[in-house]
């Protein structure tokens, strides 16, 4: 049986992890980094963040905004590596390093979100 490849997941799960990265995480540092500290806009308060948080949807959203964007960094920093570096002999080890740190990091924020009260 041929093994079936990989790679073109990986650059799917680059690709989306890009777009999310590029347009959703720029709208969370204006609204927390400007928008409510200047006064632009009324912060929510603790106990409607909490409901908000607290909504299925809005815990797909916060996973897909942690998730995704881990997998843009462990493809950009594998090539980053193996081109940069030169370091195409320890192809296996750095596959295992990058790809493994963003399914951990995918794995806390699930368990995260999941089992927040």
């Amino acid at each position: 049986m041929a093994k079936k490849p990989i790679e073109p997941f990986l650059w799917a799960l680059f690709s989306v992890g890009g777009v999310v990265a590029a347009f959703l995480i720029p709208i969370h540092l204006f609204l927390s980094d400007l928008a409510f500290p200047l006064g632009w806009l009324k912060a929510p308060g603790y106990e409607s963040a909490l409901a908000l948080v607290r909504h299925p949807v809005s815990r797909i959203y916060l996973f897909v905004l942690c998730s995704l964007p881990l997998f843009h960094w462990a493809h950009r920093f594998r090539y980053t590596l193996y081109d940069g570096l030169q370091i195409k002999h320890l192809n296996e080890l750095i596959n295992v390093l990058c790809y493994g740190a963003a399914v951990l990091g995918t794995a806390v924020a699930g368990y995260l979100l999941w089992n927040f009260p």
